[in-house]
Formats: structure tokens, C-alpha cells, sequence
């Protein structure tokens, strides 16, 4: 499958992370695949906006973050019912803390920063997930 292949004009996506440089290589990442972006500086910032009623496909959601870390947002956003897909991006390597993050409630969790092979890998399960639940 071919990148022209995997653009989607109606996905939307939120970028959590308290790197400004991660948040900008993540957006032009996605926005390269057709994606609308939104970002966020903190888990609380996310959490707020699902509070205040914004809905997101793709959630990219940083470990490590002031205020409210990667995998309290996540298990926030789980207990309020959210079912965006959401993956853990992290620079730790450590095995044990990955699987405490993928246990807050993660779809995938990818070493940052992401690829465009990861991204690909994710926009697939996107349309797989869309065409299963229409």
C-alpha cells in the first residue's frame, strides 16, 4: 500500500507531548497523511479538551509530561468512555515501564519519534476499524 493509498481527509488526531519539537514533527507527520491535528502540552490539556466535548480518531500520547503524565491521561480518558485509539509514544526503552503505560489503556505504544511506517501502520487500523464498525 502506497502512501497516496493510506491519505485520509477525515481522520483527526491529537499530538500530546511537552516537547514543542516532537508536537511539530508529529503534526507535519500526520497532516502529511491528510490527518486534522490538534496538539496538547500536558495529559491535562487532552483530558480537557474530551471535557469540553472535542473527539479525536488518533490519540499520539506522550509518557513523560508535566502536570499529568502520558499514562494518567490515557486511564482518565479510558474511565470517561473514550474509544479513540491510543498510542503511547516514549523514549524510554525499558520493557517494564512500556508494559505499565500499555496497561493504562493503549492500543500500540511506538518509541518516539514516530515513522512514517509507523504512521502508516496506524492510519491501516484506523480504516480497519472504521470499515468494521460501518
Amino acid at each position: 500500500m502506497s502512501d497516496e493509498d493510506i491519505v485520509n481527509n477525515n481522520l483527526t488526531a491529537l499530538v500530546v507531548d511537552d516537547s514543542p519539537m516532537i508536537r511539530k514533527l508529529h503534526e507535519m507527520h500526520l497532516k502529511k497523511f491528510g490527518l486534522k491535528v490538534q496538539v496538547a502540552e500536558n495529559g491535562k490539556n487532552a483530558v480537557d479538551l474530551f471535557r469540553c466535548g472535542a473527539s479525536f480518531n488518533l490519540i499520539l500520547m506522550d509518557k513523560e509530561m508535566p502536570i499529568m503524565d502520558g499514562a494518567e491521561a490515557t486511564k482518565e480518558l479510558r474511565i470517561m468512555g473514550v474509544t479513540s485509539m491510543i498510542v503511547g509514544v516514549t523514549s524510554l526503552d525499558s520493557i517494564f515501564e512500556r508494559q505499565a503505560f500499555m496497561e493504562a489503556g493503549l492500543d500500540h505504544c511506538f518509541t518516539k519519534p514516530l515513522t512514517s511506517e509507523n504512521i502508516i501502520f496506524l492510519l491501516q487500523e484506523l480504516n480497519n476499524k472504521n470499515n468494521e464498525e460501518n
